[in-house]
């Protein structure tokens, strides 16, 4: 079975630390560019950050930049989000995502996604 689980949400209060995984099963991550998006309840999925299939491109969006960092580590075909000073907007569910080769901001352009992890900041 095809899949990717995301794991490592939690509750954290304003200004903490969460990091994200995303691990693959059933296919090799190597090849794939993976994305992380988040969404809240009546709003659209967002695209947060992205890594390429080699990890030499990375790119983030403007309201994570500075706060979030994307990697990967294909030995273990998980993609990981470091998210410091997390701010109450920062609370989602968030997605991760993977496509073949390079990153899009296009979300339906992505051909496997996962279950969905919660991230809430709160204090």
């Amino acid at each position: 079975q095809l899949q990717l689980v995301e794991s490592g949400g939690g509750l954290v209060q304003p200004g903490g630390s969460l990091k994200l995984s995303c691990a693959a099963s059933g296919f090799t991550l190597d090849y794939s560019a993976v994305a992380w998006f988040r969404q809240v309840p009546g709003k659209e999925r967002e695209g947060v950050s992205c890594i390429s299939s080699g990890g030499s491109t990375t790119n983030y969006a403007d309201s994570v930049k500075g706060r979030f960092t994307i990697s990967r580590d294909n030995a273990k075909n998980t993609v990981y989000l470091q998210m410091n000073s997390l701010k109450p907007e920062d609370t989602a569910v968030y997605y991760c995502a993977a496509r073949l080769h390079y990153c899009s901001g296009f979300a339906g352009s992505y051909d496997y996604w996962g279950q969905g992890t919660q991230v809430t900041a709160s204090s």
